[in-house]
């Protein structure tokens, strides 16, 4: 069997029904991970300007736009086993450039910001309440890092009962074969992977928020 049969057999790969009431989630495009000058950070340019697409049309449908970024306090970062794993990510402190929002993403002054202390944009935050209060019934989630802040937020927005999509586009990481290995992944068993171009044609097929 090819690998496309093996997961056919195993019942994956399923379309995720589209709702009506999107927002879109987008993760840890701060400078910390977008200004290269910093040893975290990629550059992201292109897939900022495709989620900026996406974000400033669900804004003016009156959909949500969330952001989310990393901030650790100081006092935190000698206990987070995160820490210890991944030891560069302990210079995103709070009060920091590098946790700061990247502006090219057209972030405004309205627009929620979580902050979050792991990967996921769901663990230990307000987020899945934010979502069901605006009655949110699909997800469209952005960002980065594709194998890192994106899948865990991917899979546990699924897990929080939301229909997820991620457009390849508008997703960035530090190298290319755990992009396209996590974007396989979540296309097989969490979200629907697609492009920046089919969630702009959904979106305006879709009424006011």
């Amino acid at each position: 069997m090819t690998q496309a049969q093996v997961y056919q057999a195993a019942g994956f790969g399923l379309a995720v029904p589209r709702g009506t009431r999107p927002a879109v989630v987008v993760v840890d495009f701060s400078y910390g991970f977008t200004d290269v000058r910093y040893p975290t950070a990629a550059d992201m340019s292109a897939q900022i300007a495709a989620t900026r697409r996406l974000t400033d049309l669900a804004r003016e449908r009156g959909w949500p736009v969330i952001y989310t970024t990393i901030a650790f306090h100081p006092g935190e970062v000698a206990h987070l086993p995160w820490l210890r794993k991944a030891a560069g990510m302990a210079a995103l402190l709070e009060g920091s450039r590098l946790i700061e929002i990247d502006a090219a993403t057209g972030i405004l002054s309205g627009d929620p910001v979580i902050v979050k202390k792991g990967a996921s944009a769901f663990h230990g935050t307000h987020l899945a309440a934010l979502l069901t209060g605006a009655r949110v019934d699909t997800l469209v989630v952005t960002g980065a890092t594709t194998s890192g802040c994106v899948r865990a937020t991917v899979v546990d927005a699924v897990q929080s009962g939301f229909n997820v999509l991620v457009p390849a586009d508008c997703c960035a990481d530090r190298a290319q074969p755990p992009h396209d290995a996590s974007l396989y992944d979540m296309n097989q068993k969490y979200a629907d992977v697609t492009d920046a171009a089919d969630i702009e044609s959904w979106l305006r097929g879709l009424g006011r928020g």
